[in-house]
């Protein structure tokens, strides 16, 4: 059984990965943070990006729904950065998939403004899809 520092995203995920995306798609967001930061701490390479891009957009999410609009839109954009140097299938997670609501949410919130980031649609709030493999 590889560890965490010695997975690839070709493994399975963990049970803690899969409790993590089921915080992040109901929306406990710190909950999830608080989670996978058990995972990234360990973790190495592509691994270790894709937990700490997850977590940027778990606390970005965070941050939408407690009104800090500066911190909403920065961690979206450092959750992208680092989800964006991985494969498109990582530890059986849509990365593509994910990378692209980011972006959508992102561009929404954007478009809102500041005093307007409460209108912002749910059905855009990003979700962790996993892939079959």
């Amino acid at each position: 059984m590889p560890t965490e520092s010695t997975k690839t995203c070709q493994d399975s995920p963990s049970g803690q990965l899969l409790l993590g995306i089921r915080q992040f798609n109901a929306a406990q967001w710190y909950e999830c943070h608080e989670t996978l930061e058990l995972l990234w701490i360990p973790a190495t390479g592509d691994l270790r990006n894709l937990y700490q891009g997850i977590i940027q957009l778990a606390i970005a999410l965070h941050h939408w729904r407690n009104g800090n609009f500066n911190g909403a839109i920065s961690l979206l954009d450092g959750g992208m950065e680092y989800l964006s140097t991985l494969p498109q299938i990582c530890l059986w997670i849509d990365v593509a998939e994910l990378l692209r609501q980011a972006d959508s949410v992102k561009k929404q919130l954007e478009s809102l403004g500041k005093s307007r980031m409460a209108d912002l649609d749910p059905g855009c709030i990003p979700k962790i899809v996993t892939a079959s493999v």
